[in-house]
């Protein structure tokens, strides 16, 4: 890519930390970078808070420092921190069954499915058998009873597919049965890691926030769509019988919770891809979850939970979605071989386009990052790569 004028940046990095920003300013000039922000918390300190370029080409607004913009299967990793605080708080066992928490959940093949299986897209449910629309989402009772009809596609445990959209609001019910006071997913987030961290993320945008505050997507030109993923992952995007497809293709896809601007439906809670937040908050948070959880009063048990080795299906971590090795565990992506990203103990989430947020509780970091210009690369955008390389650097 040609090599394009760097853009104002706005922030700053603590001593030391500088090549994160030289990386940042060459993903401007050098990646084609558009708009975006990286933000690091190490320790309970912030040493890199970036942003800059265009939040809007069409008006030309600039990135500013307080633009959030929608981070996709990001998301996943913030709603799966309620789920740890469910645990921590004795809410919910990771290990106990689905259907003791939702016993309507119980039937049709979902007997004996866990939490755990659950969360680590063990548990078949990747699709949708009845129609899923923004009005079934929007109507929690109506979806959890399309929920607890749905069939597996396989026994408990047996085989690993990437559930895009469904699992969130698989989540989002249990959350709903657990809660003494019975709240949303996005609710819970709201108040007690969103307000108490003092964060701007959102699950479930309320109308009240400015659109002026949020990046439209530019979403990749069809020519970069077709040749910037594998052939067969192609193939299976446009096969409606594909396990792709019908996870992040069909009923009801990955672009129902965006407007027609772009940006996101409001009010609507989508936990595993319709979150809008900054840099800033998804860095803050992981790092409230790197740094020990004391301000969440997380149990110590559930960050070594966490951070402990991913559980495979009984065909290892080849994921049928991806047709590739992936780890996943408690509602996070762990390191693999595919998606590198801090120590082994590191736990996060990447999303469609390019965001990544994880914690590294070995170096008791936090990591945020989110951009308006879509990419396609599926093992790691080269925009994120190329910010984690020079924090890598700096922390070796």
């Amino acid at each position: 890519m040609a090599t394009t004028a760097a853009p104002a940046v706005g922030g700053t990095v603590a001593q030391g930390f500088e090549s994160v920003r030289t990386a940042f300013v060459e993903n401007f000039t050098d990646r084609g970078e558009v708009g975006g922000a990286v933000c690091v918390h190490r320790l309970g300190e912030k040493v890199v808070d970036l942003w800059g370029g265009v939040r809007d080409r069409r008006v030309g607004d600039p990135w500013r420092a307080d633009t959030m913009a929608i981070v996709h299967s990001t998301t996943k990793g913030l709603a799966a921190m309620v789920m740890a605080l469910a645990d921590s708080h004795g809410w919910l066992d990771y290990d106990e069954l689905v259907g003791t928490y939702w016993p309507e959940f119980a039937q049709r093949g979902k007997e004996r499915i866990t939490v755990r299986q659950l969360l680590s897209h063990q548990a078949g449910l990747f699709g949708f058998d009845e129609k899923v629309d923004r009005d079934v989402v929007a109507d929690l009772d109506r979806l959890a009873e399309v929920m607890a009809r749905q069939r597996p596609a396989w026994e408990p445990g047996e085989r690993q597919a990437y559930h895009a959209i469904s699992l969130g609001f698989y989540e989002g019910e249990l959350i709903r049965r657990v809660d003494p006071a019975h709240r949303t997913l996005g609710r819970v987030f709201h108040d007690e890691i969103a307000t108490p961290l003092g964060i701007d993320f959102y699950i479930g945008t309320s109308a009240n926030v400015p659109v002026e505050r949020i990046a439209p997507l530019e979403p990749p030109r069809l020519w970069t769509r077709l040749t910037g993923m594998p052939l067969g992952l192609t193939i299976a995007a446009m096969n409606p019988r594909s396990v792709l497809h019908r996870s992040l293709v069909a009923n009801p896809g990955t672009g129902f919770y965006l407007d027609p601007e772009l940006v996101v439906v409001r009010d609507l809670e989508v936990p595993s891809g319709g979150g809008i937040g900054s840099a800033r908050a998804i860095a803050r948070a992981y790092g409230a979850f790197a740094d020990g959880g004391g301000e969440l009063g997380l149990r110590a048990e559930t960050l070594a939970a966490l951070s402990a080795p991913a559980r495979p299906s009984r065909h290892g971590f080849h994921d049928e979605c991806f047709n590739g090795p992936a780890k996943f565990s408690l509602g996070f992506m762990q390191p693999s071989e595919s998606i590198a990203f801090g120590h082994p103990g590191a736990f996060g989430a990447p999303g469609a386009g390019g965001s990544m947020g994880y914690a590294d509780p070995e170096l008791g970091v936090g990591y945020g990052y989110v951009t308006n210009r879509m990419g396609t690369d599926l093992t790691g955008d080269p925009r994120d790569l190329a910010l984690r390389a020079a924090l890598d650097g700096v922390l070796a």
